[in-house]
């Protein structure tokens, strides 16, 4: 017991932390249909990374973070410049064609380096295992940061989330919003594609959220249903990773595939509406 606790107690913390903030961003992103903006994001933030690492800063420096916090600010502000009253086309092809363009110029990139197979690991899988007590304080810090932003600002974010028309009409600069709303989004998952990987990342973002909106009606029960959900199969994830001898991001977010087919039987079973 004691050598589980030395070993996965730090990756489980962060597994917690992840999901404070991610199952609270995760609604929004359900509401506002544009599930892969965090793929996307995540992709962003993987290419400010690759580009650090090939013009020679280590791959977690402190340089190679704000480049890459540059691309996904800058990433945000094509979200919410593209974030029409009218769009011609919908607002997930674009997110998808930016995620696609890229994880093309991520590749062009580490086709450069030598190394070039093993910083693409790093980068969809993280270093949770070996995570270190500063990233975890640094994690807590930013994230309770994003969340005070978030709580000041909930009315404005949840009426464009849940009804843009409405925000549109009632007179509220949209795109300034949706700015720093993809901005504070751009700064969590750079943060946390560093620790926890492109995959992980996008699994606490989505799964917890839908979780709650199988199970549960209205934002905040939601929100209940998402950290509970995040924090037992994270639990459960960790836990299997070290009896099994299997890496820990992979089987996150195994476990968290297994909790959303559970959830949605669940739904079926009880008929929740």
């Amino acid at each position: 017991m004691s050598t589980f606790l030395d070993l996965m107690a730090k990756p489980f913390i962060a597994c917690l932390v992840l999901t404070g903030v991610h199952a609270y961003l995760g609604l929004h992103v359900i509401e506002r249909e544009v599930i892969f903006v965090d793929l996307a994001l995540a992709q962003i933030a993987a290419l400010g990374t690759t580009l650090g690492f090939l013009w020679g800063f280590t791959l977690h420096s402190p340089t190679t973070y704000l480049i890459a916090l540059s691309f996904t600010l800058l990433g945000a502000a094509v979200f919410a410049a593209t974030r029409l009253r009218k769009p011609l086309v919908p607002h997930e092809a674009i997110i998808g064609v930016v995620y696609a363009v890229a994880a093309a110029a991520a590749i062009l990139v580490l086709s450069r380096s030598a190394e070039g197979g093993e910083e693409l690991k790093s980068i969809l899988v993280g270093h949770l295992l070996f995570i270190e007590d500063s990233e975890l304080i640094k994690m807590a810090c930013l994230y309770a940061g994003i969340g005070l932003v978030h709580w000041v600002f909930r009315r404005q974010f949840l009426l464009i989330s849940q009804d843009p028309e409405e925000a549109f009409r009632r007179g509220l600069k949209v795109r300034a919003w949706d700015f720093l709303f993809y901005a504070t989004f751009g700064i969590v998952v750079t943060s946390s594609v560093e620790v926890a990987g492109v995959l992980l990342v996008f699994s606490f973002l989505i799964v917890p959220a839908l979780c709650g909106v199988l199970l549960a009606r209205g934002i905040g029960q939601r929100l209940t249903v998402g950290w509970v959900v995040g924090a037992l199969t994270s639990m459960a994830g960790v836990w299997a990773s070290y009896v099994w001898d299997l890496p820990t991001g992979a089987m996150v977010v195994c476990a968290f595939g297994a909790c959303l087919l559970l959830c949605a039987g669940l739904r079926t079973v009880f008929r929740l509406t």
